[in-house]
């Protein structure tokens, strides 16, 4: 017999002397797996029940922390912007704190500069590697390649920073004899090296969620493979690579270690990436780890610089948005 027999049946076949397996003669009757089954859906129920409000929670800590630390920047900053003019702070053009000079260009530019440095190296690697994982590379190749261009990711920022002082900045002196071993232009290459990862892998994912039909209707029609990677899917999926590049640009300007280490701490107002420079970032770790005392403008301008490195990335998750919802294709 098989197992799935309640106890009653199997009373009565032993005694008309019809063998019964012991797995059936053990097993549940039909009305006790309906309860054991109902006990598990009320388990299931629950546990449905319970995750919409864990996952509100999370975020509503993610809420309350930016909103937190938006807070902290804007109290310290409004009390630093009541002892030192707004328009002297953004249109100074010499920023030496501890002498009570409090202009910001010079750490604006510093950050641009390195910025622009970095997006001029990442942007057409970046670009290149996505074409070739998405249009060229096999699948094997592909598995092969992906993960270990995203260990440049997992890389620590301070080891970028002395590779940068280390290797690059003496390599840069062999070619430019002026060169200062801190400066601008080494720095600015190792974080594009650094964003390299980002540019390639989200461009490579956008790429790769064109449709085949659009690729394989361009091939029907005579265009090699590269006329398809340019002219075909490239515009097809330009708002999610114009939306990596942005993010991108938003982590150069965020970056700290590289900058502290290679590029300086002179807040020279110069676009001469030779010369060494101080950025935004830069400054924080100065201002953090120097001899402050506490409430001084020192100390509050390291909250102003906080809020003016907080509206730059603002402006450009906004922006990477508002070029994702305009430039998006829908397939």
């Amino acid at each position: 017999m098989t197992c799935g027999l309640s106890h009653n049946l199997c009373v009565v076949f032993k005694k008309r002397g019809i063998h019964v397996n012991k797995k059936a003669e053990q097993s549940y009757s039909v009305q006790d797996m309906i309860k054991k089954n109902k006990q598990k859906k009320n388990i299931g129920n629950y546990f449905e029940k319970g995750i919409p409000y864990f996952l509100l929670l999370c975020a509503i800590i993610s809420v309350i922390t930016t909103i937190g630390i938006l807070f902290t920047l804007l109290r310290e900053s409004i009390t630093f912007f009541s002892n030192v003019s707004l328009v002297d702070f953004y249109l100074g053009s010499e920023w030496s704190p501890w002498t009570d000079r409090f202009g910001v260009a010079p750490l604006i530019i510093g950050t641009l500069l390195i910025t622009a440095i970095a997006i001029c190296v990442a942007l057409p690697i970046g670009l290149a590697a996505s074409i070739y994982l998405s249009e060229y590379a096999s699948d094997r190749t592909r598995k092969i390649i992906k993960p270990i261009l995203e260990i440049l990711a997992g890389i620590p920022t301070v080891v970028y920073g002395f590779f940068a002082l280390t290797f690059v900045s003496p390599l840069l002196g062999s070619v430019f004899t002026d060169m200062k071993i801190f400066n601008a232009l080494s720095a600015g290459i190792v974080v594009g090296i650094m964003i390299i990862p980002m540019i390639a892998s989200l461009s490579e994912d956008a790429m790769s969620a064109v449709p085949k039909s659009l690729r394989e209707g361009a091939l029907g029609l005579g265009a090699t493979r590269f006329e398809v990677a340019m002219k075909v899917v490239l515009p097809a999926a330009l708002s999610g690579i114009i939306a990596s590049v942005v993010l991108a640009i938003s982590r150069a300007i965020g970056e700290t270690m590289i900058v502290t280490i290679a590029a300086g701490a002179t807040p020279n107002m110069t676009f001469d990436p030779r010369q060494s420079i101080q950025t935004l970032t830069a400054f924080i770790v100065q201002g953090a780890t120097g001899d402050t005392s506490y409430q001084s403008n020192i100390y509050l301008s390291i909250y102003a610089v906080g809020f003016t490195l907080f509206i730059f990335t603002l402006l450009m998750n906004i922006l990477s948005q508002y070029i994702s919802r305009r430039f998006k294709e829908d397939y």
